[in-house]
């Protein structure tokens, strides 16, 4: 009964999570560069000239793989079969959050309540990247897996947080790679309470899962664009690199974040020392190390991208590694409320609270609006006053804790007015797309020149299955592909970089552009339109 009811709650967490907040989003980000992909190696017929799918980047993951098996097993289309694959993955993270939580000796109501605030997710400044990413992208696939792991090792549950570890790698190795390094630095580590039989259980699942990824690779590289692993960037790269992909460049943004990432880290610290007498060893090693790790990306990055010009860095992109240092603060943060509270530590059980809810409602630990700031202190308080009920005891104990497991869930994104990603998706933009799909030639090329940096091409090229002769969101694979950069650039400096002339559609034929795609305002007036709603107007050209 007690393993029935934890796995409806974290259930329900994950529904909270998923359709709630912090939400999930289909074609509003790096999904508009997979699903091109992916519909390209399902069907070959299909974005023959589209430069997203001519460079596919998924060579050393299985990510593809298992997308189009469980597209081809269910007959579902690849939107639900991914989303139901990042649903499944997060409830095994908020699992896995739970199980780092019991295994600091809190009871499962509390345990639950931890996990609950971590589900909250939060931005993470800089390297750009999510706690939970929105999209079922690989690394957003990955991430959670590596809670699990780490929960479930800290259980002693070795073979379970081997095979988690080792299916996050196939996922997203660079994503993975902070976590296998900080556990081979723990089974290093000499310790008298675990064998070394039982440490080396993990790492020889990850050997396996490495031959498979191996296996499954060779076919994918022996076709696709490689360069040697010591390639430097030359200086036309990296500037377009810097322009288009800055996040990767630590000299961009450091003294804006610098400080946030080691407010962070010390309390991590702080929150390790008051939870010390309650935390395993290896939990130890992965919230002191992960986060550590985290803060190592920053000069191992600046030396090797910016000194030495490597060109592997933006590609593994390790500065994405900061996500420990906040993912960290907030589930030992937590924790260390639920402990100081035990002691009648009411005062310090509300600091470490409001450390926990700050990174959800403000991104950064900087003071917040007026708004935000009021936000953070209810459900601090809130948040304290239900784990009291929960400590002693009372009938009401379950009641009290679903409540507030809910609360911020709706309390954030309302009165806090955390928009996590703005409305893209229109009937318009569906109709237009339906439209190309069905009405026009497979190979057809399609420009959206008064566009400029908008995200309305990326959707329709996934959703009509037509290809975009160049758009901003294409550019953000030039620190993957040389040749790619080069060739998007070259388009974007031809259509893009100069204002659309209605008067010169024989420039944009002559570059083998199909059909033009406008917004209402720039419509043509000699030529009639093969499209139009209220949104857009179609030429063919």
């Amino acid at each position: 009964m007690r393993r029935v009811w934890i796995g409806a709650a974290i259930l329900g967490i994950t529904l909270l999570n998923f359709f709630q907040f912090p939400g999930h989003t289909w074609l509003q980000s790096d999904t508009q560069i997979y699903a091109p992909i992916l519909e390209h190696l399902w069907n070959p017929a299909v974005l023959q000239k589209d430069l997203i799918a001519q460079h596919p980047h998924v060579a050393f993951t299985l990510y593809d793989e298992t997308a189009l098996t469980l597209r081809w097993a269910t007959g579902l289309d690849l939107h639900y079969v991914l989303e139901a694959e990042q649903f499944l993955v997060r409830a095994l993270g908020i699992w896995g959050v739970y199980l780092i939580a019991t295994a600091l000796g809190l009871s499962d109501l509390l345990a639950l309540m931890v996990a609950a605030t971590f589900s909250l997710g939060a931005t993470i400044l800089g390297p750009s990247v999510l706690l939970f990413e929105y999209e079922p992208v690989p690394r957003g696939l990955a991430v959670p897996l590596m809670f699990l792991a780490t929960g479930l090792i800290a259980h002693e549950r070795f073979v379970g947080g081997g095979v988690a570890a080792s299916v996050a790698f196939l996922m997203h190795a660079p994503t993975v790679f902070p976590f296998w390094m900080v556990y081979v630095a723990w089974a290093a580590w000499p310790s008298r309470a675990y064998t070394m039989r039982r440490k080396l259980i993990p790492l020889c699942v990850l050997a396996a899962a490495g031959l498979v990824l191996l296996a499954a690779s060779l076919p994918e590289t022996s076709s696709a664009e490689t360069r040697p692993f010591f390639t430097r960037l030359d200086p036309h790269q990296e500037e377009l690199q810097r322009m288009r992909a800055g996040y990767n460049f630590i000299s961009l943004w450091w003294r804006q974040r610098i400080v946030h990432y080691l407010i962070l880290y010390a309390a991590t610290i702080l929150a390790v020392w008051r939870l010390r007498r309650d935390m395993p060893q290896p939990l130890r090693f992965f919230s002191l190390g992960l986060p550590l790790m985290g803060l190592a990306s920053i000069p191992v990055s600046y030396v090797l991208l910016e000194k030495l010009h490597w060109a592997l860095i933006p590609e593994v992109q390790p500065l994405r590694a900061l996500l420990f240092v906040t993912a960290f603060a907030m589930l030992l943060g937590a924790a260390a409320a639920a402990r100081a509270l035990a002691g009648r530590h009411y005062a310090e059980a509300l600091a470490w609270l409001v450390l926990a809810f700050l990174p959800p409602v403000n991104r950064e630990i900087a003071w917040p609006a007026w708004n935000r700031a009021g936000v953070v202190i209810a459900l601090a308080l809130f948040t304290l006053a239900a784990m009291r009920v929960m400590q002693s005891g009372a009938r009401w104990s379950k009641l009290a804790a679903a409540v507030a497991i809910a609360v911020p869930f709706f309390v954030i994104p309302t009165w806090g007015r955390v928009e996590n990603y703005p409305p893209l998706h229109t009937a318009e933009l569906t109709q237009l797309a339906a439209w190309g799909r069905t009405s026009t030639p497979q190979d057809a090329v399609f420009l959206f020149p008064d566009a400029d940096q908008d995200l309305e091409p990326g959707v329709f090229r996934a959703e009509a299955l037509r290809a975009v002769y160049v758009d901003w969101k294409t550019g953000g694979q030039v620190n993957f592909f040389k040749d790619l950069g080069e060739e998007w650039w070259r388009r974007w400096q031809k259509t893009m970089a100069q204002p659309f002339d209605p008067h010169d559609l024989a420039r944009y034929q002559g570059l083998g552009i199909d059909y033009l795609v406008v917004g209402t305002k720039n419509k043509l007036a000699a030529t009639p339109p093969v499209f139009e709603n209220a949104l857009f107007a179609a030429y063919r050209l």
